[in-house]
């Protein structure tokens, strides 16, 4: 199984065209405030301090690239649905995340991050309309699984899945996660791995 042995942050960039070079595969990870991005992606590179977590929501407000064992790009991206900031700088936000998914040549697949404990939630479904619509391929990570009984789980799942296939013809793969336990992270990796092999074959 893949195991992270190097992840080094790399830079932030307040512009799409400011990224690095898209010459690795590349994965991002986003989600509202407070669903537990930082804690997981820390998790995922066996480094505590890798990915800031904040106490204050919304404080990633660049694009974060971190370069993993040389070989691809985990990229945090700025959240969505923010309530304490600006409308303008929630505009700002939208256009650098819309510009940064749709013309990124080297995002192989975006995480959307859904705390489990919740409803389907208006933002989450619209942001993954939008995503269905641009064609941009995702899965969902559920986060904060040890909060929730296994029944629990799985009747939240249940009821995420029938609110996506009331409009979804497929249901994009999904996750469970605990940052705490770190159940999901192999899985994760897992697939990490098997699509970076399909971008070696595009590549040679």
């Amino acid at each position: 199984k893949m195991e992270i042995k190097k992840a080094s942050f790399l830079t932030s960039s307040s512009k799409p065209n400011q990224c690095p070079e898209a010459d690795k595969p590349e994965y991002a990870f986003i989600g509202r405030s407070n669903v537990g991005k930082s804690s997981l992606i820390n998790i995922l590179c066996n480094q505590n301090g890798l990915a800031k977590t904040s106490s204050t929501p919304g404080k990633t407000q660049l694009i974060n690239h971190f370069n993993i064992d040389d070989s691809w790009y985990l990229v945090d991206l700025p959240g969505y649905g923010y309530a304490k900031v600006s409308k303008t700088q929630r505009k700002q936000f939208k256009l650098l995340i819309d510009t940064y998914l749709r013309h990124r040549s080297n995002l192989m697949c975006l995480f959307v991050l859904v705390d489990i404990r919740h409803k389907p939630q208006a933002a989450d479904l619209e942001f993954m309309h939008q995503m269905g619509v641009w064609g941009i391929p995702f899965v969902i990570v559920f986060t904060k699984a040890d909060k929730l009984k296994p029944t629990e789980i799985e009747k939240n799942t249940e009821i995420y899945k029938n609110t996506l296939l009331k409009e979804w013809e497929d249901l994009p793969q999904f996750f469970i996660t605990s940052s705490e336990k770190g159940d999901g992270k192999d899985e994760i990796l897992s697939f990490i791995e098997q699509v970076n092999e399909q971008w070696q074959q595009f590549a040679s």
